[in-house]
């Protein structure tokens, strides 16, 4: 390296993460790992599978806990690339874009490239997360990431390892879920044979005036599913927020079934009962 001696360079404070790369032993992050590696990727390489779907920002389950190796991938007919710490793979059909400064698979490629790795709940998730068009947008982090019109034109293109889970998760992917355990619900109470409720859609009063929006809806029964996620832990001022809308719920005579992490992941039978029992009470009939 330019201007920096070779002792320096053999520093106890200097992590050695690949092959002619030094850099602070605390840059442990994703963005750390990355930028550590970026030097070394040659032209047609980029971040891809894994690694791409964090720095999409993506929910990923929490088994996948980011010790993984950097995923990184080159078009055929190059050879994928190898390394320490690296996961290499040739791809035949990824395209890529600049996330963080970084090349990374585009969002489409991504979740193909995930079809092999995840279960078909988690594949969903990932699907409902790209084409989210948010009611809040934040202008760092534009949004959707892709639509379903596109995921679909690319899946007749697509073929290889992970087409089959990629074609069965297609067509349960939705617009507006806003998490993964909204989606993971969803998917838990279609699986039952319980009607397939509307996802974040406005729940309304009886003159019509929006009370606010609602997980998971079912206009036609009156009845709305909220999933009550951590940030009700951490966040009073939301928590606050959500008490109120819910009470006015209540008030417009809207059923709520509000489930928690436990009867989502835990008990999901006792929550499946709860909403059956709702929508019943509002006069749905299987």
């Amino acid at each position: 390296m330019a201007g920096i001696g070779e002792g320096r360079l053999r520093g106890a404070d200097l992590a050695r993460p690949h092959h002619g790369i030094r850099s602070p032993v605390d840059g442990t992050s994703l963005l750390d790992r990355c930028s550590d590696y970026a030097p070394l990727l040659r032209p047609g390489q980029f971040f891809s599978h894994l690694t791409a779907a964090r720095l999409w920002d993506l929910p990923l389950p929490r088994e996948l806990d980011g010790r993984e190796p950097l995923h990184v991938s080159t078009l055929a007919p190059a050879r994928a690339p190898r390394g320490g710490g690296i996961a290499g793979h040739q791809a035949r059909n990824a395209r890529a874009v600049t996330r963080y400064d970084f090349p990374v698979s585009d969002p489409a490629s991504t979740w193909f490239a995930l079809a092999p790795l995840l279960h078909l709940d988690d594949l969903v998730a990932v699907g409902d997360a790209l084409v989210l068009d948010p009611v809040v947008l934040d202008p760092r982090n534009l949004r959707p990431h892709t639509t379903v019109g596109q995921l679909r034109r690319e899946l007749s293109r697509f073929s290889g390892r992970g087409a089959r889970a990629a074609a069965s998760a297609l067509p349960l992917v939705r617009e507006g879920a806003e998490s993964r355990p909204e989606t993971l619900l969803r998917l838990l109470i279609v699986r039952a044979g319980l009607p397939e409720p509307e996802v974040n859609v406005s729940v309304t009063d009886g003159a019509g005036t929006v009370l606010g929006r609602g997980d998971l809806v079912y206009p036609r029964w009156r009845t709305v599913v909220e999933y009550d996620g951590e940030q009700h832990r951490t966040d009073s001022r939301q928590y606050d927020k959500d008490i109120t809308r819910i009470e006015d719920f209540a008030h417009a005579e809207w059923r709520v079934v509000r489930v928690r992490k436990h009867g989502l992941f835990v008990t999901p039978r006792a929550t499946l009962e709860r909403i059956e029992r709702a929508l019943r009470s509002a006069g749905w009939r299987p």
